[in-house]
């Protein structure tokens, strides 16, 4: 075994004394493979009675998650872990499916001109509003100029809506959507919210959607209930169970005492390292998380703002050892800004590019004019086990080019409003996922105009790549130029590109139907008891 992956188990043993029971790693035998997306079930004899097949309160649920839902307007949802939740609650014209295409929803059908600048759709009959309202087409018009900036003094909520020259209705049930520049993925932009006409102020705190489920509470901190909604459009796709319950316990540990204790029916995006405490009594779903991991770097504090200094700290890293220690080496190399799912832009030799090399981290840092090294900051979202563990990590690593790390633990609501918005930070070990598979989404957020480009980058060629990549309507050119994006951010090492990270959904074994999708996304609609 290395020697700095004794130095990082002997520190991450220190931190976790308490919880070394519950966090310890599983074997490589017995996890299934990152791209096993299929349940693992085991009716191991130390089951609970809480995992005998059988839910208490009649057909409700309880799902535990680690993340606080700040913010549910569904148009505003800066979060991943906002988004996957909201998607039982609210529908758009379109809505994500499984395999990361885009399925009709409040439209019935649509069509795209040939220039790819007009985008006609036609609304479904009978569709209604949890308020028992039928959906109108001033409400289709009123939610995409409400997307496009009409209550936020002209900036979209939804960054693809800043290329919408004009919305307008064609009769009472036709919708026409004009862009300015051509663009064959704005469809996918169309899962943004449908919401009654005029609710824009308040649907943050009465939430009123077309989905499966309807919404009957949240409390900060703590939870968000919702309900089956009996006047759903699909009859086929209407939620099978009556109720379920997000219950937010920030903790990984308490996560696991909730399953075996049986206040928990389901638990999302727990460490792959936990299998071992968990595939006994219960049903495991094991697949990547769709994000990018990284430590990202403020590219406009000193000293990232110096790109030798950036690749001196990539090339002092082992990404091959933090997969291996975070993720049981289940996680996937990313070396950019791009996840696997993403196969038809995803490039995986790109994580190739900045293997460890310790001297020629210390030479790129004395060009740099920091031949002894620095002191730095590392903020993390403390309810993400896996993004603290890789800070850990990230911090001895760089020890040996004399960078001195130091971990500064926040909680969820903080990190959103000082690291993301507020921009306040030198790093941050954090995952970064898409609201749709197009790689607009993984990629915009990095031109240096970008409102989501929280690490300043800003690179002329960059900026120029990535324009006519997002107006291209050739697939072939389009392709290329995204990649050719994911080089420069690469090559200029805008930030420190790590994985997409494994991650586990544990179930009761009494619950069937789970799908991973492509994107954030928590269908409980499919899931039913058996």
């Amino acid at each position: 075994m290395p020697k700095f992956f004794k130095r990082a188990l002997l520190l991450l043993a220190a931190l976790a004394m308490l919880a070394v029971s519950l966090y310890g790693c599983s074997t490589g035998d017995t996890q299934p493979t990152p791209d096993e997306s299929q349940a693992v079930s085991d009716s191991g004899s130390e089951a609970s009675a809480a995992q005998s097949g059988e839910l208490p309160e009649g057909n409700s649920v309880t799902v535990g998650i680690a993340q606080d839902l700040s913010n549910l307007d569904p148009q505003l949802a800066a979060t991943a872990g906002v988004r996957e939740v909201l998607f039982n609650i609210f529908e758009g014209l379109v809505k994500a499916s499984p395999d990361g295409a885009v399925t009709p929803a409040v439209a019935s059908d649509y069509e795209i001109s040939e220039d790819g600048k007009t985008y006609t759709f036609t609304l479904r009959e009978g569709v209604t509003f949890h308020n028992g309202e039928t959906v109108t087409v001033e409400d289709v018009v009123y939610s995409l100029e409400r997307c496009a900036g009409s209550e936020n003094d002209g900036t979209p909520l939804v960054s693809a809506f800043s290329n919408v020259s004009s919305i307008q209705a064609d009769g009472g049930s036709r919708v026409v959507i004009t862009l300015a520049e051509p663009s064959t993925e704005f469809i996918n932009a169309l899962t943004a919210a449908v919401i009654p006409q005029g609710s824009g102020p308040t649907i943050a705190t009465d939430l009123v959607g077309t989905g499966p489920f309807k919404f009957v509470s949240y409390a900060p901190q703590d939870n968000l209930v919702m309900e089956k909604y009996d006047g759903y459009w699909d009859a086929a796709k209407a939620a099978k169970l009556d109720r379920v319950t997000f219950k937010i316990i920030p903790d990984v540990n308490s996560l696991v005492i909730g399953l075996k204790g049986g206040t928990l029916d389901m638990v999302v995006h727990l460490p792959n390292t936990l299998l071992a405490e968990v595939e006994d009594g219960f049903t495991v779903h094991q697949n990547t998380m769709n994000i990018v991991q990284a430590l990202y770097l403020n590219n406009a504090v000193e000293p990232f703002d110096n790109e030798l200094v950036r690749q001196a700290m990539y090339y002092a890293i082992d990404v091959d050892q933090i997969i291996e220690f975070v993720c049981s080496g289940a996680g996937v190399a990313t070396g950019t800004s791009m996840y696997p799912a993403q196969t038809k832009y995803f490039m995986p030799e790109l994580a190739e590019n900045y293997k460890q090399d310790v001297e020629k981290a210390k030479e790129l840092l004395a060009q740099a004019g920091y031949p002894d090294g620095f002191a730095m900051t590392i903020t993390a979202p403390s309810n993400y086990a896996q993004h603290m563990d890789t800070a850990q990590v990230l911090i001895e690593q760089l020890k040996a080019v004399g960078i001195t790390a130091e971990l500064a633990p926040v909680e969820w609501q903080t990190w959103v409003d000082d690291v993301y918005r507020g921009r306040n930070y030198q790093s941050t070990v954090c995952g970064i996922a898409a609201d749709d598979m197009t790689a607009r989404e993984m990629l915009v957020r990095y031109m240096s105009d970008n409102r989501k480009n929280f690490i300043a980058f800003n690179d002329p060629e960059y900026d120029g790549v990535m324009t006519r990549a997002m107006t291209s309507t050739d697939d072939g050119e389009q392709t290329q130029l995204y990649k050719r994006a994911q080089e420069i951010l690469n090559e200029k090492a805008a930030s420190l590109w790590i994985q997409d990270a494994c991650e586990l959904t544990v179930t009761d074994p009494a619950l069937e139907g789970f799908t991973f999708y492509r994107t954030y996304v928590i269908d409980m609609a499919a899931i039913s008891r058996k």
